[in-house]
């Protein structure tokens, strides 16, 4: 195997020692001086560009270049590391900013949902409070509604008993049955709220006479009422009428009386109960 190596060693060296001779002899022709200015080649790169380096194409130099030598290849070598190295600085750096901007945009979704969970809460919590305002706003027109009905109910009246006590001509003593019937109709009455009562005397003759005749026999009603029945004096309207004519009549039927009306308040009656 070496004495190949040798061989092909030595074979080449020939051949670069003929190229050489056939290089010199053709650049000392003679014609080669009659080739203008112009025409010559241009001046070589002092560098050598060739295998041998400038040197003689030979075994010694062949065995001592220095391609076999560590200073040469470090001199090739060199470069292409600094290239590594610096292809290694940019990917640290590039690796780096990628990490800080995934860093960033991590940060940034975060914040987003962040922000974006608050304001659904804050429109939630808005929703609550609007329902709410709107149930209080229900219940107030409600509550309105009730009111303005309570207010338009307050002068409303219905009777609910009726009596008539009768007297003898001239007099306005209470008799017995007068009374048994004052007692009847005020008994359920105590204690109890919103209702009026209504005396209404009646008398027969003419003018004032009649009037005050009406006059006495009401208030006879009226204070007995008051004083064994303990009916509060504000819930009692007394009108003397007299003897009011009639259209068609003379004089009113019925002779001396008092008409008692209790009439009641519904409203009052069930906000009692």
């Amino acid at each position: 195997m070496r004495k190949h190596i040798l061989l092909a060693i030595l074979f080449v060296s020939v051949l670069s020692a003929w190229a050489q001779q056939t290089n010199n002899s053709s650049n000392s022709n003679p014609n080669t001086s009659s080739v203008s200015q112009s025409e010559r080649e241009p001046i070589p790169d002092p560098r050598p560009k060739d295998f041998w380096e400038g040197e003689d194409p030979n075994f010694v130099n062949l065995v001592t270049h220095p391609i076999t030598t560590k200073k040469y290849v470090e001199k090739y070598v060199r470069p292409i590391r600094d290239r590594i190295n610096e292809l290694d600085q940019l990917t640290a750096e590039n690796g780096g900013q990628v990490k800080d901007v995934d860093a960033r945009a991590t940060q940034g979704i975060q914040m987003a949902s962040e922000k974006a969970s608050l304001a659904d809460q804050h429109a939630s919590d808005a929703a609550n409070k609007a329902q709410l305002a709107q149930t209080a706003a229900n219940q107030a027109s409600t509550q309105v509604s009730a009111a303005e009905q309570a207010v338009g109910n307050l002068d409303q009246y219905k009777g609910t008993a009726q009596t008539e006590i009768r007297f003898r001509p001239g007099q306005s003593e209470l008799s017995k049955s007068a009374k048994d019937a004052l007692d009847e109709m005020a008994g359920p009455l105590k204690d109890q709220r919103g209702y009026i009562i209504e005396v209404r005397g009646f008398s027969p003759g003419r003018g004032q006479a009649a009037i005050h005749n009406s006059q006495k026999m009401a208030d006879s009603v009226v204070r007995y009422m008051v004083l064994n029945h303990n009916i509060p004096v504000y819930r009692i309207y007394t009108m003397s009428m007299g003897n009011p004519a009639v259209a068609g009549e003379e004089k009113q039927p019925g002779g001396a009386r008092v008409e008692v009306n209790v009439l009641k308040n519904d409203l009052a009656t069930s906000a009692q109960k």
